[in-house]
């Protein structure tokens, strides 16, 4: 199978291919390390709305999806954000020195956010 582009097709067997934890012994360990994703999109929604930002949490999840996933986490990450959470993504992505160098360059970080994250 072909990773060019990630589609709803695709991107499972790519997570899958690309999943390592020593602790996973069942498919639930890795469905539950997927929700991760859905959890972000909610949190960075919540953020969006004018809620609080739970910088802690949002690291959290990012710690545990680069563990798992490494370097495959950032195209998975891009895949299941929708575009208007990407600034945001980007933000935490950069603090956490995950971002890739000349990825998407014209997209802009949260100043919001990144004022946040300074202050940690």
């Amino acid at each position: 199978m072909r990773f060019d582009e990630l589609n709803e097709d695709n991107y499972v067997y790519f997570a899958i291919r690309n999943y390592h934890n020593p602790s996973s012994v069942l498919i639930e360990d890795f469905e539950d390390d997927m929700k991760r994703f859905k959890y972000l999109k909610r949190l960075f929604k919540r953020y969006l709305r004018g809620g609080p930002c739970r910088t802690h949490l949002i690291i959290n999840h990012l710690i545990v999806l680069y563990n798992v996933f490494d370097d495959a986490a950032t195209p998975l990450l891009f895949f299941r954000l929708e575009r208007e959470y990407w600034m945001v993504l980007k933000t935490f992505l950069v603090f956490l020195n995950r971002y890739p160098q000349g990825f998407l360059p014209d997209l802009e970080s949260d100043i919001n956010v990144d004022k946040e994250l300074q202050e940690l």
